[in-house]
């Protein structure tokens, strides 16, 4: 007798990292029985918020928002975002330092981000944060509309092409100030799903990136119908550079710099520190 299939609400976003990954799965490439998936693409600031809410089953979020979500949810082994020389990068139009910057108008990408929370972690920036959408925020630098911006995703690669200028790599600080890789976002599962719906959800996340791997040219078309960015190149390197190891396996290494960064989250939200296991396996 077959088992109905059970609807998993999945939510990740369009950057060529995350549809490389999840488009096996999505797409039916791989066996998740007795689960099937309903996926929601959307910015990642947009599903910290849809996670705050309980809108969603499995989510990829900011690392940064793990800490506000862990009552709910539980953080799986696979999918995440986490690497060295990938992180959030602050850009401006002149050649500034982070102290020429101190007081100004900084534009980030979502009170939730890492990228945010990696700004406030340096402790140089005391000025206003301006929220806006991440693709936004090049043209905004740009226009004087702000005096600066913390740019991410496929911006890393594209921000020269704007006039821009880089002051910081805060994924460069990160490094050089812990010694750990950055962890950039995870994915959650809810805790009321159960542990076995956990172990196989990530496992299907798993076979989802080793399927992408074993057969990039499966995976392309998925990757640039949803890229903000559409030249080739960039779309190749952004894979390059957010997927790896890590992807398939946090890991001890990423393993601690995850709790590094959930802890400093905490400490500067005012959190108290995780009551509840942090991974789906505590």
């Amino acid at each position: 007798m077959c088992r109905k299939p059970v609807t998993i609400r999945l939510g990740y976003s369009p950057c060529p990292n995350d549809t490389f990954i999840f488009f096996a799965l999505a797409e039916g490439r791989i066996d998740a029985a007795p689960y099937r998936f309903e996926t929601l693409l959307a910015d990642v600031e947009a599903l910290n918020q849809k996670a705050r809410r309980g809108e969603l089953d499995v989510t990829k979020v900011s690392a940064h928002a793990i800490a506000h979500l862990l009552d709910e949810y539980c953080l799986l082994r696979s999918g995440g975002a986490i690497g060295r020389g990938c992180g959030p990068l602050i850009v401006a139009r002149d050649d500034f330092s982070m102290d020429d910057l101190r007081n100004k108008r900084m534009a980030i990408p979502g009170r939730l981000t890492t990228a945010n929370l990696l700004l406030r972690i340096q402790g140089i920036h005391k000025g206003g944060s301006i929220e806006m959408p991440f693709d936004r925020i090049m043209d905004a630098v740009a226009s004087g509309e702000v005096d600066a911006g913390v740019i991410i995703h496929e911006g890393r690669f594209t921000y020269p092409s704007r006039g821009l200028k880089l002051v910081c790599d805060l994924g460069e600080w990160w490094e050089g100030h812990t010694g750990l890789p950055l962890p950039l976002g995870g994915i959650l599962v809810r805790r009321d799903l159960g542990g076995s719906a956990a172990r196989t959800i990530e496992d299907g996340i798993r076979r989802s990136l080793l399927y992408a791997w074993n057969r990039p040219e499966e995976a392309w078309p998925c990757v640039r119908s949803h890229a903000q960015e559409m030249d080739p190149e960039v779309m190749r390197r952004h894979i390059d550079m957010f997927v790896n190891d890590f992807s398939a396996d946090v890991g001890d290494e990423g393993e601690r710099a995850i709790r590094y960064m959930v802890e400093a989250a905490c400490g500067l939200d005012g959190l108290p520190l995780p009551q509840r296991p942090v991974f789906r396996d505590e």
